[in-house]
């Protein structure tokens, strides 16, 4: 089959690799129909996370269409077009059978934090993803949900991961009605956390980035204000301003480790790799919330030492929630959202492109060129 690998930091290929096989009974292969390159993916590329191999293919979110399955596989058939959540589960273990899907004990030999990510490092288990034409899919009673027939593939695309982690990121910040909600990064995760806001009862969400064409996309999608923190000597300060001098009541971090907006910080943290990425906007959401506010991380940060706040955080009797969002355990919600009108997901999206090009897409979403905000990746028709 044909392709993504990482050849090293900035560098992808497509190539010709051997076709995925079913190495468990409860294995299912699918034929990826359509993946999409993650904001995180883009840490992989610039070589932030540790144990990323030659040869490793990425993308954590793909649908495609059930090709064979094992034999103890009993919920899916082949032909079943399906969505993959990004984790990988077991769906018994002591965190499963809690809920924290993303916290798998048995899937990942190489971490007592994180448990199984498509196509995110041997760190997350070395999984292969789903920018390729076939993928191998573990635990296949648990993950995967055949789409509805009424669902658009590119909103089913979305639910796999950016969707649905903006609408965790909204969840995990506790919203109660009439709240001040910040979020900080515009990307995909950032527009669906600050869309989602609204769904949970929020009186008023600001979005903070600097791109033009992110910062026009929350007011579009998201219909919520906007701040370029480079037109503001401090944008904390400003968002003092605008919130009566008090703070938000919510902010959410949905940039991670590869924030700009401080030169040392982003130096250390995303350049030279001396923290586990540059703490930026997290120290930001640690000082804009309000004292007693709840702080939701969303954005990705690596298992190495940060310059966190902490102290901060602490004396502000703050609350702050993260994790990797448990994806399928927000979809009977977001599908009823969808069928209902309230949101489309796929209006973020902005560029397609065949997988054989998939080294140019990486340098235009790496570079932020184009307008673009969120990129589908289409592998060539079966």
């Amino acid at each position: 089959m044909r392709a993504m690998t990482y050849r090293g930091p900035y560098k992808v290929r497509v190539e010709d690799k051997p076709d995925p096989r079913i190495e468990h009974p409860n294995d299912a292969i699918v034929r990826v129909e359509r993946a999409a390159i993650c904001g995180s993916d883009l840490h992989l590329y610039h070589g932030m996370i540790p144990d990323t191999r030659i040869g490793h293919t990425f993308g954590h979110e793909f649908i495609g269409r059930v090709i064979e399955v094992g034999s103890s596989v009993e919920s899916l058939s082949v032909g079943d077009r399906v969505m993959v959540p990004f984790n990988i589960s077991c769906g018994t273990c002591f965190f499963c059978a809690r809920g924290l899907l993303s916290n798998c004990h048995n899937v990942n030999a190489n971490a007592t934090a994180l448990g199984g990510i498509y196509g995110y490092s041997h760190t997350a288990g070395g999984y292969d993803g789903g920018q390729a034409e076939m993928v191998r899919v573990p635990f296949a009673d648990v993950g995967p949900r055949v789409i509805p027939e009424w669902l658009h593939d590119e909103d089913a695309l979305l639910l796999t991961d950016a969707f649905s982690t903006g609408y965790f990121g909204a969840q995990l910040g506790d919203i109660v009605e009439g709240d001040t909600v910040v979020v900080f990064g515009a990307g995909p995760v950032g527009l669906a956390a600050a869309r989602s806001s609204w769904l949970m009862g929020a009186g008023r969400v600001i979005v903070v980035d600097q791109l033009p064409e992110r910062l026009d996309k929350a007011r579009t999608f998201a219909f919520a204000e906007t701040l370029d923190y480079r037109e503001h000597r401090d944008i904390v300060v400003e968002l003092k301003k605008q919130t009566d001098h008090i703070g938000a009541d919510v902010v959410i971090d949905a940039v991670g480790a590869e924030a700009d907006g401080h030169f040392l910080q982003h130096l250390t943290g995303a350049k030279l790799k001396l923290q586990a990425g540059s703490p930026v906007a997290l120290n930001w959401a640690i000082d804009s919330v309000r004292k007693g506010g709840t702080v939701s991380v969303m954005g990705a940060y690596g298992p190495l030492f940060s310059a966190v706040k902490f102290g901060d955080a602490m004396n502000k009797g703050l609350t702050i929630h993260t994790n990797q969002a448990p994806v399928a355990r927000q979809w009977p919600r977001l599908l009823e959202h969808i069928q209902a009108g309230r949101i489309s997901p796929r209006d973020m999206i902005t560029h397609r492109i065949p997988l054989e090009h998939i080294a140019e897409g990486y340098h235009m979403v790496s570079a932020k060129i184009d307008g673009c905000i969120k990129a589908v990746i289409e592998p060539p028709a079966a």
